[in-house]
C-alpha cells in the first residue's frame, strides 16, 4: 500500500459527522510508523456521551476505513455496554486494552470533541432619522418664507425637518466552533511507539453532513501530504 493509501486511514477516521460549513485542520502529525496500521484490525471509538452521536460517528468512520480495504469495527457493535466517555482509572484502562486484544483488535481510532467555543455578536441598526432637511444653510431663506407669522406657521418648512425616525433594532448572532481530535494507535507496537497519527481540526457553524465529509477529507488529505 502506497503512501497515499497509508494516509487514507488517518483521513477516513477523522471525517466528522458534525454538520459544518467550514473546516480547517489546525494541527496534524503522523509518525514514521504510519505504515504499520494498514493491516491492523481496527476498533473505532467515538468518545461521545450521547449514544446517537457515538453511533453516527463510529458508523461513518468505520465505513470510510472499510471502503479502503482495511478492517474496522464500530465499538458500539462489539462492546455495546462500553461507555467511552466515562472517566477511567489506570487499572480500568489496562482492562480495556486487555479486552481489545482478547477480541483480536490491534488498532484503535479514537475521536473526541476537545472544545466548543461560542461567540456572540450584537449588531445595532436604526436609531436615526432619515429623509430630513437636505437644503442649504437656513440663513439662505431669510427673510423668504419667514415673512409674517400667518404665512410662516402654515409653511411646511416651519415643521420638523429631521425626517422619519428609524427604530433601533438589535440583531444577535451566535457562532459555534468545534475543536475535534482524532488519534490513531497500533497496539502491537511498544507503548512508546503505539501512536500513529493525530489530527486536530476546527469546525465552524454546523450546516451540512455531506459538505462536512467532502471538505474535511480534502483538508486532512492536504495536511497529511505536507512534510
Amino acid at each position: 500500500m502506497g503512501k497515499a493509501n497509508n494516509s487514507i486511514i488517518i483521513l477516513a477516521v477523522a471525517i466528522l459527522l458534525t454538520n459544518c460549513s467550514s473546516i480547517k485542520v489546525i494541527d496534524a502529525w503522523k509518525g514514521d510508523n504510519v505504515n504499520t496500521i494498514k493491516d491492523q484490525n481496527i476498533l473505532v471509538i467515538a468518545r461521545a456521551e450521547n449514544q446517537l452521536t457515538r453511533v453516527s460517528f463510529e458508523d461513518e468512520i468505520a465505513d470510510q476505513i472499510r471502503s479502503n480495504g482495511m478492517k474496522a469495527t464500530e465499538s458500539y457493535k462489539q462492546f455495546p455496554n462500553l461507555k467511552p466517555d466515562d472517566k477511567l482509572s489506570e487499572e480500568e484502562v489496562k482492562e480495556i486494552v486487555s479486552l481489545l486484544k482478547s477480541k483480536g483488535y490491534n488498532g484503535v481510532v479514537v475521536s473526541v470533541l476537545k472544545d466548543l467555543q461560542e461567540t456572540t455578536r450584537v449588531t445595532e441598526e436604526g436609531g436615526y432619522y432619515t429623509g430630513g432637511y437636505t437644503g442649504g444653510p437656513y440663513y439662505s431663506y431669510y427673510p423668504g418664507y419667514y415673512g409674517g407669522f400667518y404665512g410662516y406657521y402654515g409653511n411646511a418648512m416651519s415643521y420638523s425637518t429631521y425626517g422619519n425616525y428609524v427604530p433601533s433594532t438589535l440583531t444577535t448572532q451566535t457562532s459555534k466552533t468545534y475543536i475535534l481530535e482524532t488519534v490513531v494507535y497500533n497496539l502491537d507496537q511498544p507503548d512508546d511507539k503505539q501512536l500513529v497519527a493525530v489530527v486536530t481540526s476546527k469546525v465552524d457553524n454546523p450546516q451540512s453532513v455531506t459538505t462536512t465529509a467532502k471538505q474535511y477529507a480534502k483538508a486532512i488529505a492536504k495536511s497529511l501530504k505536507k512534510k
